[in-house]
């Protein structure tokens, strides 16, 4: 009973602190502090440059925590308190019964984080490699508890997502039921099965505090924005109009007028999440989800951030939004049957998608489940929210030490492991995409080799166009 009324205090405080911002829902910042091109780390871009507006330029509620010393840890931001230990793999069922039992830091009201409240911690810094020791978590690790997926055991590293109690409204990989969860290996948002036939369960962190962390409070200014009171952010209510690359995205924003004002963004991945309204999917409400109050040009979209997405041996992507369907190419694992076009990840999910390029070279998509490529995606521009126009420190990235988070080793054997498992592979070089980078499908290509030069052909595997060498089929062409 003191703890629980030394919480109430602590949480008239906060709240207190909230009205005083006149928010209810800060945005944690996404700490991003590196700026980037198309192709990799670059000065911080000045006025009226190419890719100006990227995430690190702006900063706004930066994450703070304290170790309460008692197994929680406090949000300085937010006013959420956290259980700092991870706790064991289990269902989404389990999950869900668990936290009745849960009595950490002496405190008995934990629940289980919504997709909003459990998207807070994500720090854009992560950078998942194909060993753990070269791996960064999406998460700061100094406060809580984390731990990659045991490759020893059949396990990728990436095997490591946590349960939100946010369910999917509507059905993902062909008919299961669905819930989001985050991904803190390799910073991303998916839909996932709520029953596991592998067994292999996700984590649960519990929550408490701050009822009102996550849900909006949107007003129609007449003049084409809209205002969320709980987040202090303003939006455009329309979206762009027409899909852009990430380059052009940025410039439409940095040069929106609208409303009377010039100070535009596009938002970064935290922000743009902020306004996903999980009720809400195509296949339950036959729109995007989002509040009605905006206006959405196609409601099976993909939304661009101003994030930059550490994934993959070079900082080449960047973070969207999906607020339709999170579409992919996708079979049963070691089933021959052909691919599906269907929606693997659910609407609301988080991905990313090369900066540039051509979607053509993607007709099957990237990843375990086959990721649709677009490429050109849509922009709906932010601004207020407390932040501010910086010069980021812009430090060196982290190298990149090779492998493949997407395998796993068992014994003697490699897999390429999935949320749902797939069939053993390999991957190529990076050298062999780099090589067919600019080509068509057929074209001529070299990869520079330890033991020279070889020849070969630019031919679609899953993953993408790579160079095949002369002599060798590798796989079929995609149709």
């Amino acid at each position: 009973m003191l703890k629980k009324g030394f919480y109430c205090l602590m949480f008239c405080l906060f709240t207190l602190a909230g009205k005083a911002w006149g928010l209810g829902y800060p945005v944690v910042d996404t700490g991003q502090d590196a700026c980037f091109d198309e192709r990799g780390q670059v000065a911080c871009p000045g006025p009226d440059e190419a890719f100006r507006g990227q995430d690190a330029q702006y900063r706004g509620n930066r994450a703070r925590y304290r170790d309460n010393r008692d197994g929680t840890v406090s949000d300085l931001v937010t006013g959420l308190m956290w259980v700092k230990a991870r706790g064991g793999r289990m269902s989404w069922d389990k999950a869900m019964d668990e936290v009745r039992r849960c009595r950490v830091g002496g405190y008995d009201d934990w629940r289980a984080p919504t997709i909003k409240e459990l998207y807070s911690l994500m720090d854009f810094n992560g950078w998942v490699q194909g060993r753990e020791r070269d791996s960064i978590p999406y998460l700061d690790t100094r406060y809580f508890g984390f731990e990659y997926g045991n490759p020893s055991q059949g396990q990728r590293v990436i095997d490591c997502q946590d349960w939100s109690s946010t369910v999917y409204r509507g059905q993902t990989l062909g008919g299961n039921p669905s819930a989001f969860g985050v991904n803190f290996a390799d910073g991303r948002i998916k839909g996932y099965p709520q029953y596991d036939h592998r067994g292999l369960g996700r984590f649960m962190r519990f929550v408490r505090g701050n009822p009102n962390y996550g849900k909006n409070d949107f007003l129609d200014n007449g003049d084409g924005t809209v205002s969320d009171r709980a987040t202090g952010l303003t939006w455009q209510r329309k979206d762009s109009g027409g899909t852009k690359n990430w380059r052009q995205a940025l410039a439409y924003c940095e040069n929106l007028e609208l409303g009377g004002r010039t100070d535009w963004r596009l938002p970064n991945a935290k922000e743009l999440q902020s306004i996903v309204d999980y009720t809400r999917s195509p296949p339950a409400t036959g729109s995007a989800a989002i509040d009605p109050i905006f206006a959405v040009t196609e409601p099976e979209s993909y939304f661009w951030t101003s994030t930059t997405h550490l994934s993959g041996p070079r900082p080449d992507r960047a973070v969207y939004v999906a607020f339709g369907r999170a579409m992919g190419y996708f079979a049963p694992p070691g089933s021959s049957a052909a691919k599906l076009f269907l929606d693997v990840h659910g609407a609301g999910a988080q991905r990313s998608d090369p900066k540039s390029g051509n979607p053509a070279r993607f007709p099957q998509g990237h990843g375990p489940q086959g990721d649709d490529i677009r490429i050109l995606n849509y922009a709906r521009c932010v601004t207020d929210g407390g932040v501010a126009m910086i010069e980021p420190e812009n430090l060196p990235i982290p190298a990149w030490k090779g492998g493949d988070p997407n395998i796993s080793r068992q014994g003697q054997g490699m897999r390429q492991g999935s949320e749902q498992g797939m069939r053993p592979r390999g991957g190529p070089p990076e050298e062999a995409y780099t090589a067919c980078e600019n080509k068509e499908l057929g074209d001529g290509c070299t990869v520079r080799t330890p033991h020279g030069t070889l020849s070969g052909i630019c031919r679609n595997t899953p993953d993408g166009t790579v160079c095949v060498p002369e002599g060798r089929m590798g796989p079929p062409p995609m149709q």
